[in-house]
C-alpha cells in the first residue's frame, strides 16, 4: 500500500502538468484561429477570444493550486533567505495559519457567489459563469491543504528550502 501511494502522487503531479499543457496548447490554437479569422479571411470571430480568456483563467489557477512547487511561489527572498532553518520554519508557520485562516473565512462567500452566478452565461459560448468559476473553489481548496501541510511539516520540524537563486525556475 506506502509503495502505490509514492507512486500515485508523482503520477497525479505529471497529470496535473498535461492538463496544464493540454489548456496552453488549446489556448494557443484559439489564439491562432483568431488571428487567421482576423487577419486572412478579414471575419473576426469573438468565441476564440472567449475561449482565450477562459483557458488562462483556468491555467492560471490550475497551475497555482496543481503545477506551481512550495519553493516556486514569490516570497520575501531577501528577509527569507538571510535566516537559517529555525527561522524559516516560523515563518512558513505564521504564513501558513494567516493564509489558511483567510482562505477558509472566505469560502463560504467565495463558494456562495460561483453558485449564484449560474444565472450568467458568456457572451459566444453560453457557459455557466458558475462552471467558470468553479476553478477558483478547486484553487481555495487546493491553497489550504498545501498550506495546512506545509505547517503541519514545519511543527515536525522539516524547514522549508532554503532559497538557491542557482536553482530558481519559471514556475511552470
Amino acid at each position: 500500500m506506502t509503495a502505490w501511494v509514492r507512486h500515485i502522487g508523482p503520477w497525479l503531479a505529471r497529470r496535473a502538468e498535461n492538463v496544464a499543457a493540454l489548456m496552453l496548447a488549446l489556448m494557443f490554437l484559439a489564439f491562432l484561429l483568431q488571428i487567421a479569422f482576423r487577419y486572412a479571411l478579414n471575419l473576426p470571430i469573438g468565441w476564440t477570444h472567449e475561449i482565450s480568456v477562459i483557458l488562462w483563467i483556468w491555467l492560471v489557477l490550475w497551475g497555482a493550486s496543481f503545477v506551481i512547487r512550495e519553493r516556486e511561489e514569490i516570497r520575501f527572498d531577501i528577509i527569507y533567505g538571510a535566516v537559517g532553518p529555525g527561522p524559516r520554519r516560523v515563518m512558513c508557520i505564521i504564513t501558513a495559519l494567516i493564509l489558511i485562516a483567510l482562505y477558509a473565512i472566505s469560502l463560504p462567500a467565495v463558494f456562495d457567489y460561483v453558485t449564484f452566478m449560474k444565472v450568467e452565461k458568456t457572451g459566444y459560448l453560453k457557459i455557466r459563469f458558475d462552471w467558470l468559476f468553479s476553478i477558483y473553489i478547486v484553487f481555495v481548496v487546493a491553497t489550504i491543504i498545501r498550506y495546512i501541510w506545509l505547517a503541519w511539516q514545519a511543527m515536525r520540524g522539516v524547514a522549508p528550502d532554503e532559497f538557491d537563486p542557482t536553482k530558481a525556475s519559471s514556475g511552470v
